[in-house]
């Protein structure tokens, strides 16, 4: 049986980190990785696929207003086969980096799925054929999430695309009905629109994108219904049927019984935990009711030298957030073998990006937040249709807007919704890094014009509040 300082299951962005990390502190570190693929899901399924098609809907987006720029682009079409083998040949590249730096690394890698017997000992079911015993002093549950289906009448019958299954698939409909409100939900309605096809969204909440406050969301949802994307709130689902033509989905709003029609449905309605299979209740690790592995701000679990990191926490679906996880997690996994103190984790800097046009992005505490933690704030917004670059680049939808501690002036959270806010929401959060002011960001020069001279104004008034 091999014996490990530190086994890591799951070779995503949290477990890859984390081995890393954990090999170069000196821990003998073996990662396990189960799934059909390697890479884990931002490269897979996520963040990079769902990129790379939205690159391209963004730039015939670009060809079909090219008009409004005095340009003529001619005939502007797309090819649906093409779009999808980009997206391929670009994702194996990823993939293929990832698998070398994965077998080339200081620890060891097998594939294989694991499954606990014991707190101390896994089982691993090889890819290759037979099984392993390893034992472990500290173990970490990267294992990521999938996605979450609702046991909706009809659905599983009529048939539906997701996250998943959308991103490779080279057939795209002429209209499609999305359910779910969330970042899958929009970046995806976004594509679809961009390259001409019709789109309906169903939300079950009064409101879409819940890390956003409500004028954040509401901007955005403005922006898409000029677009001519019909974004419906507060709708209980009903049940799915076939048509003649294509797919129905019946659902209440406000009482009625109403219908939205497609030739395709897309379910985003969120992922959930990928614990399936792993054993927890033989290793005594808890979960909640939604099957996420509970952690305390250490990263430990129920078991105090199992610890869990990334989207299998439940906690945030984000990329550079479960590699700060899996990094720390290893670095209090190398503590708590030599006896020392663990260290915390600090989420007053998390962050939230979107990628539909116009982007959407938050830093820090939104206005709920604040008023959940007893804080006094000030906020200050400047809208983009009022700003001269973005008058310029013809995309003046939406605003930025800065959240102030009351008494001190400092800056504590942020949020964009218009061009570039995936790149804007940085300039805040460096701000916060260092605990600036809001008359501190005020005081920085900022070239004119560019886009991120807009966010002066917003520093500007909330300074002379505390002048």
């Amino acid at each position: 049986m091999a014996s490990y300082d530190f086994v890591v299951i799951g070779a995503g962005s949290a477990g890859f980190s984390a081995a890393v990390k954990a090999a170069r502190s000196g821990l003998k570190t073996v990662c396990i990785e189960g799934g059909e693929e390697v890479g884990g899901l931002c490269i897979l399924r996520g963040c990079m696929p769902s990129k790379t098609l939205i690159e391209s809907a963004n730039r015939f987006l670009t060809l079909r207003r090219a008009a409004e720029f005095g340009l003529s682009a001619g005939h502007s079409a797309f090819d649906s086969k093409a779009i999808i083998r980009r997206k391929r040949d670009l994702i194996a590249e990823f993939a293929d980096h990832r698998g070398r730096q994965l077998t080339g690394g200081k620890f060891e890698f097998k594939r294989g799925r694991a499954e606990f017997t014991d707190p101390n000992h896994v089982t691993v079911q090889m890819r290759a054929g037979g099984q392993e015993e390893i034992e472990g002093k500290t173990f970490l549950i990267s294992t990521g999430s999938v996605v979450h289906v609702i046991d909706l009448p009809g659905l599983s019958e009529v048939g539906f695309l997701h996250s998943d299954t959308a991103l490779d698939t080279d057939h795209f409909p002429r209209s499609v009905v999305i359910l779910g409100g969330g970042a899958i939900a929009l970046e995806f309605a976004h594509f679809y629109n961009a390259l001409g096809i019709e789109v309906t969204i169903l939300q079950r909440s009064r409101q879409v994108i819940k890390e956003a406050d409500p004028d954040v969301a509401e901007a955005l949802v403005s922006a898409f219904q000029k677009r001519g994307i019909k974004v419906i709130c507060g709708t209980k689902l009903l049940r799915v049927e076939r048509t003649a033509t294509g797919k129905r989905v019946r659902y209440q709003l406000e009482g009625e019984e109403q219908v939205a029609d497609g030739e395709e449905i897309f379910s985003a309605l969120g992922r959930k935990p990928a614990v399936q299979g792993l054993g927890l209740e033989k290793a005594g690790v808890e979960t909640n009711k939604q099957r996420a592995v509970v952690v305390n701000d250490s990263l430990q679990t129920s078991q105090s030298h199992i610890f869990a990191a990334g989207d299998v926490t439940g906690l945030f679906e984000i990329v550079h957030m479960a590699i700060q996880q899996g990094e720390l997690a290893a670095g209090n996994a190398r503590r708590l073998l030599e006896r020392k103190d663990l260290a915390h984790i600090d989420y007053r800097l998390k962050m939230f990006a979107m990628f539909p046009e116009p982007q959407l992005a938050v830093a820090g505490v939104n206005e709920r937040e604040a008023a959940e933690q007893g804080l006094e704030v000030r906020i200050a917004k400047y809208p983009f249709d009022d700003h001269g670059k973005s008058i310029v680049r013809g995309e003046t939808e939406g605003f930025v807007k800065l959240i102030a501690d009351a008494k001190s002036g400092e800056i504590i959270g942020g949020a964009v919704v218009g061009p570039e806010a995936s790149e804007l929401i940085h300039e805040i959060v460096v701000a916060m890094h260092f605990h600036a002011t809001a008359a501190t960001l005020a005081a920085i020069p900022h070239y004119h014009p560019t886009l991120s001279e807009i966010w002066t104004y917003p520093a500007e008034e909330l300074a002379t509040w505390n002048s």
